[in-house]
């Protein structure tokens, strides 16, 4: 596996990361197209991950500092590369001089955050029908 990270805007990246999505979250986890797809592509900064040619994970950074639409594909779960997809955006954030990144995560996926450097702010609730909870990490500690 030749795994390579690339970054971009929307039009950039949109072919690539856009069928991840389809499959992950509208078609496994039954989420809406209309709730899938909204105006913060144009404005966020999007991650691809490849292995070779293949898009292969994806995730976008917000403006307002938050990480959405993280999605590998399930052939590739649990190999770590939504762990390095993660580090990417984190090191980019310190690089961009944000002060901290956020995310709603889904809830079995919250120890995945958490290793990663994450905590709960708050209280769980449901977005599209899947349990979901706040996450923070202050990036202005490790600058």
């Amino acid at each position: 596996m030749t795994l390579q990270i690339r970054t971009g805007t929307w039009a950039e990246l949109q072919s690539d990361a856009k069928p991840i999505r389809e499959q992950v979250f509208i078609q496994e986890q039954q989420i809406a197209a209309a709730d899938e797809w909204d105006t913060q592509d144009e404005v966020s900064q999007h991650f691809v991950v490849f292995d070779g040619e293949q898009a292969i994970a994806t995730a976008r950074l917000l403006p307002n500092h938050s990480i959405g639409r993280v999605a590998v594909l399930a052939s590739y779960r649990g190999q770590g590369i939504g762990k390095l997809l993660m580090q990417e955006i984190i090191q980019q954030a310190q690089i961009q001089q944000r002060p901290l990144l956020q995310l709603s995560s889904q809830v079995h996926a919250m120890s995945f955050y958490q290793a990663l450097g994450f905590q709960v702010c708050g209280e769980a609730y449901m977005d599209c029908g899947i349990p979901h909870i706040d996450m923070q990490m202050s990036l202005l500690a490790q600058g």
